[in-house]
């Protein structure tokens, strides 16, 4: 009887490794849980201060439907002074979370059976964001030889007349991967070719460590096309806050309000307003996070490469390690069960982020260096 109840779109739905997580942890007390982006670092104290003594002049109402004012201000400021990208308060929309970011835009501007490209490996929520959103996801293999960047040449082959967007991200989750400019440029060509609405996931934007970002939609012709979602979480270390924006024309802002006034409504005001002071502090309170992060991920890098049958490319991007484990001669899932079972460390499989994703492990350097290094001291430890 329960299962008549139940939509369609929710029984093929499925995460794999990444949504067993919780369940995985809970085998042994001294797990090192390096799988979800969730860092170990709270929040800096300045922020969650702010956002306190926000609350308490006031700030726990609704706000207005594009979110508080001036937190759309601080973002419009903050495209200028880091990129010296232009946009209007009317482009500006802020929203709770990212994650809900990506879902308010493939719904308010897919159609049924429409087409999305995306990068593989990628965030897996992404195809199921796509299906549940009546659209179709179309996988483009990247591979680690072409330093996993997104091909627009390859990805001409599964271009249909139902293709409608592309998905980029830069810095990319799970490979750490960063598009240079000339990247871009081959995908704004892309794009203009084909008539393609990009949906940039920037929520790396900090993390990017041999060339600093640049914004998709600050490429010539690209800002009327480009759906742009940027987020506190990961650059702030503000993960359970829930709090994001999106920037896009003004037509595209008004269907993205319409699709999330039937969802959300608005975003949570402190967290609103956590974000503004985050914004507006950036240059005091970034730095050490971003610090923590490069240390971490530089130093995990080195060690996995003194493990035999294990590499990794260096650190371009985020605070992720995509780990080739091919030499091994296990499957993604059979590598990361084994270190689970034998080293007590928790990793998610590649293929948990796509087909592409086999052969590797994504490692999440979200623990100090003294966890990541002793997980790393486990793994050398197993026969493989």
């Amino acid at each position: 009887m329960s299962e008549r109840f139940i939509s369609d779109l929710q029984k093929g739905q499925e995460l794999g490794m990444l949504s067993k997580t919780e369940e995985l942890l809970a085998r042994y007390d001294d797990i090192i849980d390096l799988s979800v982006g969730d860092p170990d670092m709270t929040t800096p104290a300045p922020i969650i201060e702010a956002s306190y003594r926000d609350s308490l002049a006031g700030h726990t109402h609704y706000t207005a439907f594009r979110g508080d004012p001036e937190l759309r201000a601080e973002v419009v400021n903050f495209y200028k002074e880091e990129y010296d990208v232009d946009i209007a308060d009317e482009n500006v929309f802020v929203v709770t979370s990212a994650n809900l970011a990506m879902f308010v835009a493939l719904f308010a501007t897919l159609d049924p059976g429409d087409e999305v490209l995306y990068p593989d490996p990628c965030f897996p929520v992404y195809t199921e964001q796509i299906r549940m959103c009546r659209g179709k996801a179309v996988a483009v293999p990247t591979y680690e030889e072409e330093r996993f960047r997104f091909n627009p040449q390859r990805a001409r082959e599964y271009v249909t007349d139902r293709t409608k967007a592309l998905i980029i991200n830069s810095p990319n989750n799970p490979t750490g991967a960063c598009m240079t400019v000339a990247d871009m440029q081959e995908i704004a060509a892309f794009a203009e070719e084909f008539d393609l609405l990009v949906i940039a996931d920037d929520i790396y934007t900090s993390m990017s460590y041999e060339t600093p970002f640049v914004p998709f939609m600050s490429l010539p012709g690209m800002q009327d096309r480009t759906i742009t979602i940027n987020s506190a979480s990961k650059n702030f270390v503000m993960t359970g806050y829930r709090i994001g924006w999106m920037v896009a024309s003004a037509a595209l802002t008004d269907a993205l309000r319409k699709a999330n006034d039937v969802m959300v409504f608005t975003a949570p005001a402190p967290s609103q307003r956590a974000a503004l002071f985050a914004l507006k502090h950036r240059h005091e309170v970034m730095p050490p996070v971003l610090e923590e992060f490069r240390r971490r991920v530089f130093k995990t890098a080195e060690l996995i490469q003194s493990i035999p049958k294990l590499s990794v490319r260096p650190p371009t991007g985020t605070f992720y390690l995509f780990v080739n484990i091919k030499e091994t001669g296990l499957t993604s899932e059979e590598f990361a069960y084994k270190v689970l079972e034998d080293a007590h460390v928790l990793m998610l499989s590649g293929t948990a982020f796509g087909a592409a994703g086999e052969g590797y492990v994504r490692i999440a350097c979200t623990r100090s260096v003294e966890d990541l290094t002793e997980a790393m001291e486990r793994i050398r430890r197993i026969d493989f």
